[in-house]
């Protein structure tokens, strides 16, 4: 296996963040790139492996977004290496719908084989999540004959115009940039922490309230598919209620309606299965898959029953880059990765030491309201201490906290007061105990 000169696992603050090098980064960075671009981390790095990132100043941060959820099997991963460095001695590009190649079919093999069900299925390969989300929505409305989409509150599914559409936030995702696609249909979304009803009957009421919206609003007869995240992502790590998720699916079933998992940020071991909708048994029409898939490199996918898969016209579907054989290849690696060095339990055991550390400092500190998640997925969200009210202020001043002292950690939540952790699935339990000690004396200074 090929010397990926790696990186010691610790963390190492040398120089204040952003350090000189990185500032005068910075600088350039504001003046070549758009403005419309965010930035959640001050540094420009160099180097990265499995679970830390090196800046151009010589820090060493412990990273806890995995490239927001990207780099599941770490940074640089050795079998993604030697795979993609192979492949690019021998072709970068052919478009696989002009002149095919093995490893997208080796590819599509292995997703119709572990992704939910066991009926027939096949894959398509595209470039991002959005644009498997995209041609999820093209796939169930050319096979049902329907227009209509149900979606979810707090969802996000990506910036394209029509994701847009299926994005719930709207800044800064939405606001300025439509119109959007029509049929979009959002419904209410239980969400356990903030729900205003009786928590004990959370499933049933909920499940009640949306189909009575579906067949009242809608037409049940009327829509393509459902779209949902089994783990909603960018809206705050929600965990919808035990039996939610296989009670939508049955309605859709019943329906005639196509049941969509958008497993973009959740899957590929992340949740501690290697696909969250694993946890209740649902088993979706199709899956939309992104982020972990190519260790780094951009490829997404959507796989399903093989009779939707299949009701396209010839040319229907494709796209210049999607599946490009690079991309391919690192997806390969990334599944041996997960196979062969048990990722799915890691992230078990990594669920455990974050479950447990995040529930003890909240037992410390009323600022955070509520621990969630699942697996190597999981969140805290900040309130005003006596309410439910989110507190933005605080989680702003813990995030900088850890950024000052070598620590990378993400925001999410509809209402900016979400702390997530996405650590790659190969941090050692002493890094990431490092970093949640970090994480501690933040709030500690609040």
């Amino acid at each position: 296996m090929i010397d990926t000169d790696a990186l010691p696992q610790v963390r190492r603050v040398l120089t204040a963040i952003p350090g000189p090098k990185s500032a005068e980064m910075l600088k350039r960075r504001t003046e070549a790139t758009s403005g419309g671009l965010g930035m959640a981390f001050p540094v420009i790095v160099e180097k990265a492996h499995d679970a830390i990132l090196l800046d151009i100043d010589g820090n060493q941060i412990i990273d806890l977004g995995s490239g927001i959820g990207v780099t599941n099997v770490g940074n640089s991963a050795p079998r993604v290496v030697e795979r993609v460095l192979k492949q690019v001695r021998e072709f970068t590009h052919t478009n696989f719908t002009t002149a095919p190649y093995e490893n997208y079919i080796e590819v599509c093999e292995w997703l119709n084989k572990n992704t939910p069900g066991t009926f027939a299925k096949k894959s398509l390969l595209v470039n991002s999540g959005a644009e498997a989300v995209e041609n999820a929505i093209k796939i169930a409305r050319h096979f049902t004959k329907r227009q209509a989409v149900v979606v979810f509150e707090h969802a996000y599914h990506g910036r394209t115009n029509l994701t847009m559409a299926l994005t719930a936030k709207n800044m800064p995702y939405k606001e300025g940039f439509g119109p959007f696609a029509p049929e979009i249909y959002r419904m209410p979304l239980p969400y356990p922490y903030r729900y205003e009803g009786d928590v004990a009957n959370i499933t049933s009421e909920s499940l009640e309230h949306v189909t009575h919206k579906i067949e009242k609003e809608i037409g049940a007869k009327n829509v393509a598919a459902i779209l949902i995240e089994p783990i909603i992502g960018e809206g705050g790590f929600i965990v919808p209620p035990k039996g939610f998720l296989p009670g939508l699916q049955k309605f859709a079933n019943e329906n005639g309606i196509l049941f969509i998992a958008d497993e973009v940020q959740s899957g590929f071991a992340r949740t501690g299965h290697l696909f969250a909708c694993e946890e209740e048994g649902v088993v979706p029409d199709l899956v939309t898959t992104a982020k972990g898939i190519g260790g780094g490199l951009p490829l997404a996918a959507v796989t399903g029953r093989a009779d939707v898969m299949d009701s396209s016209h010839i040319s229907g579907l494709g796209g210049t880059y999607g599946g490009n054989p690079l991309a391919c290849a690192a997806a390969l690696g990334v599944f041996e990765t997960i196979e062969e060095d048990g990722l799915v339990a890691r992230a078990q055991a990594i669920g455990e030491i974050l479950s447990t550390r995040l529930n003890e400092i909240k037992s410390k500190y009323s600022v955070i309201g509520e621990v969630r998640g699942r697996g190597a997925m999981q969140a805290i969200e900040l309130i005003k201490p006596g309410t439910k009210d989110p507190n933005p202020e605080a989680m702003a001043k813990v995030i900088k906290y850890c950024q000052q002292n070598g620590v990378l950690i993400l925001t999410a939540g509809t209402y900016a007061n979400v702390i997530r952790f996405l650590p790659p699935l190969v941090i050692t339990d002493e890094l990431l105990r490092d970093a949640l000690d970090v994480l501690e004396a933040g709030f500690a200074t609040l």
